[in-house]
């Protein structure tokens, strides 16, 4: 298949009383983008540190330490709407513990067929590393489905462009990057690069990030964010490469076509051709 109906969430956060809180509101926006015939969607990073705000017996939140402990329940949540829905869904990311008391933000990609792929996030913000004791990610996959190839780089990876790099090297032609940023300094540091890469590699990239605010959550205070779906800046994509986004900070989601032909096709003889231009004899390649 060389088409895809996308969609990518703008997770209003709020402060919550119970997981199935968590579940309702995560089941909503599914059900919303199956209403509009989508086949994947992309929930933001770090979005289920909604469930931090439900706090302990004596009212205070939850620490970071303690969302691994929903895991089980996060992915039995979206491997059922995967399921249901008949639908792949990048979970955004959540914290998962991987032993020896490290902790990794990692995001989650779930199948209609109850397959669960995870990518750790590669490059760790300072507040990741130093505030909540995260650590990176230790390899790159790019994920085969029934409409390409894919990968999930979340956040902070996307400013990297040697990962990228690698990922398109490695055959993905979306690159799926759930997002979380406080301000607008944060959130545009990675929407620019998300045109960068796309330009650089001639891949779509679906982004997304948190809006709302958790009021008892240390770093979760303040959100800014807006779902895009960017494209090459090429004819036949928009001259912006914008095929779609959202209203800054709103409770929404965004749909759009892709159609993964007109990248082989740009790639091949579009007004400029990167992907095939780029000088490996002066800098390297990274596969």
């Amino acid at each position: 298949m060389s088409s895809l109906r996308v969609s990518a969430v703008q997770y209003k956060l709020a402060d919550i009383a119970s997981f199935e809180d968590f579940a309702a509101q995560s089941t909503h926006y599914v059900r919303n983008a199956s209403e509009y015939g989508v086949q994947c969607v992309l929930f933001p990073e770090f979005f289920t540190t909604q469930l931090l705000s439900i706090g302990d017996e004596q009212g205070q939140p939850l620490a970071i330490e303690q969302l691994p402990a929903f895991t089980d329940r996060y992915v039995a949540l979206f491997q059922s709407l995967a399921a249901e829905y008949n639908m792949h869904i990048i979970g955004g990311t959540h914290v998962i513990d991987v032993g020896g008391g490290k902790l990794n933000n990692t995001a989650h990609l779930f199948y209609p067929d109850g397959r669960v792929e995870r990518q750790a996030k590669l490059h760790m913000t300072p507040t990741e590393r130093d505030e909540w004791n995260m650590q990176p990610g230790d390899g790159l996959q790019v994920f085969d489905t029934e409409f390409g190839t894919i990968a999930m780089l979340t956040c902070y990876d996307i400013e990297f462009p040697e990962i990228v790099r690698m990922a398109r090297a490695k055959g993905a032609d979306i690159i799926f990057c759930p997002s979380c940023t406080d301000d607008r300094h944060g959130f545009y540091r990675v929407r620019y690069c998300c045109h960068a890469r796309a330009v650089e590699n001639q891949v779509y990239i679906v982004t997304t990030g948190t809006v709302g605010s958790l009021r008892k959550v240390d770093f979760m205070r303040a959100n800014f964010g807006q779902a895009a779906v960017i494209s090459p800046n090429d004819i036949p994509f928009p001259p912006a490469g914008i095929m779609t986004e959202g209203i800054i900070n709103d409770d929404m989601l965004v749909v759009a076509d892709l159609n993964v032909q007109l990248l082989h096709d740009v790639r091949a003889a579009g007004s400029v051709t990167t992907w095939r231009d780029r000088r490996i004899d002066l800098y390297g390649d990274w596969q």
